[in-house]
């Protein structure tokens, strides 16, 4: 059986999703993720344990409704572990309102603290903040593989994080095993989400301060 992600079925492994990291990757090289495909493929391949999938959400006041509430609420049905939390709103030097999230605490506590029920990590970003995380959970006797991209234009995966990591698998060398063409929209059934995310939200990866500013 070809190799998928590293994964051994007699290793324990959970699948560590930096959700706004990883929508941008695979946007930057023009596709979108299949999540039914990964987790499915992740239980045939491997021991899975668990999939965490964390993200900020934004809420509208205005509105009372988040974008990424139908892609949330799919994952949670379908297998995922969510992990989420409220995005700041703020006003940008134009005026606009925008959203600010960032989950990076989370998963690195939730890393960490599972680390030793863990054999194997499968983080899926490329944020070099991650690699003392990684660092911690490896020298606990846990394997870890990082998934990103150094193909798109920038990378998105941090030279460090690489380094840092057991194994790096390039998002691009697996888009046709976890992800569907990209492009324009195009309808969805209701049971695929599209995973995208609103114009107005900042992950933390963008323009405006650093992640500490909340």
């Amino acid at each position: 059986m070809t190799d998928f992600l590293g994964l051994r079925d007699d290793e324990r492994t959970a699948l560590f999703i930096d959700g706004a990291n990883l929508y941008k990757s695979a946007r930057s090289l023009g596709f979108d993720m299949d999540y039914k495909s990964l987790l499915a493929k992740s239980r045939d391949y491997g021991r899975l344990v668990r999939a965490y999938y964390y993200t900020s959400m934004q809420e509208d006041r205005d509105q009372d409704y988040s974008p990424l509430r139908p892609l949330v609420d799919w994952l949670d049905y379908n297998g995922y572990t969510m992990v989420t939390k409220l995005a700041r709103e703020f006003t940008d030097q134009q005026g606009r309102k925008r959203f600010k999230g960032s989950i990076d605490i989370e998963l690195a506590v939730d890393m960490v603290n599972l680390a030793e029920k863990l054999d194997h990590i499968v983080l899926f970003t490329g944020n070099g903040d991650f690699r003392h995380a990684i660092q911690t959970v490896q020298a606990r006797g846990v394997r870890v593989t990082v998934i990103s991209t150094a193909k798109s234009q920038p990378p998105m995966a941090s030279d460090e994080l690489r380094r840092q990591a057991d194994t790096f698998i390039d998002l691009a060398d697996i888009q046709k095993l976890i992800g569907r063409a990209g492009g324009q929209p195009k309808p969805r059934l209701k049971d695929e989400p599209n995973g995208d995310l609103p114009d107005n939200f900042d992950d933390g990866y963008g323009d405006y301060g650093d992640d500490d500013d909340y």
